[in-house]
């Protein structure tokens, strides 16, 4: 009696540590696949039954993973923003100290990412214009990152000795946002491919005007 309640006690603990992974895999094969799904068509336009589909499982196990689809939507949009900054802060991090050249490199790096074929554009400001609930968790997400990345803007522009740091930061953010823009309306050879030189310019007027 003894042995055999080892062995099942044994075997139940065997079962439960091969079951986990695969709950874990299903999860990340459905926020993968909703991912690329937002992305490339919207968020609005793809619903769960697609998701699911796409994604080779069931609305079962996408409820099982996600308690909503809002929740998921805010999962992406965070997963957006963390890696905007992880690209934001190693371009900048090779040229710590000088925040001219911080400046130009971001945007040099902004005209390439924009520019490629498959790009649809900031995922967050898409993201904007879909979800027009102040209090919809996506929403709070996209708001976040964009206030981020004003101060760090206007950082950069202080960093500069810009004569007026804010206005600049502005300017300079209003200018990645409008290159995001431009590939949706205007395709890969849209004006994103001068925000470089743009941004030189910006720099100059600021700093030496």
């Amino acid at each position: 009696m003894t042995t055999s309640g080892r062995r099942s006690g044994a075997l139940e603990i065997d079962e439960s540590a091969a079951v986990v992974p695969v709950k874990a895999r299903v999860r990340d094969r459905i926020f993968e696949t909703a991912c690329d799904l937002f992305y490339q068509h919207g968020i609005r336009d793809v619903g769960v039954d697609q998701i699911a589909t796409e994604a080779g499982t069931n609305k079962m196990s996408f409820y099982r993973s996600f308690a909503s689809k809002d929740e998921l939507v805010a999962k992406y949009l965070e997963q957006k923003a963390s890696e905007l900054w992880l690209w934001w802060d190693e371009t900048v991090r090779a040229h710590a100290g000088d925040p001219r050249r911080q400046i130009l490199v971001l945007f040099e790096g902004i005209s390439k990412i924009v520019c490629s074929s498959t790009s649809r554009g900031c995922a967050l400001a898409n993201a904007a214009l879909e979800l027009a609930e102040e209090d919809h968790p996506g929403r709070q997400v996209v708001l976040a990152k964009k206030r981020e990345m004003r101060r760090r803007f206007r950082e950069l522009a202080a960093a500069t000795g810009a004569d007026n740091p804010e206005e600049l930061g502005d300017a300079l953010m209003l200018l990645m946002e409008g290159a995001y823009l431009s590939r949706l309306t205007l395709s890969s050879q849209g004006p994103a491919h001068h925000v470089g030189p743009i941004a030189l310019r910006l720099l100059d007027c600021y700093t030496r005007c």
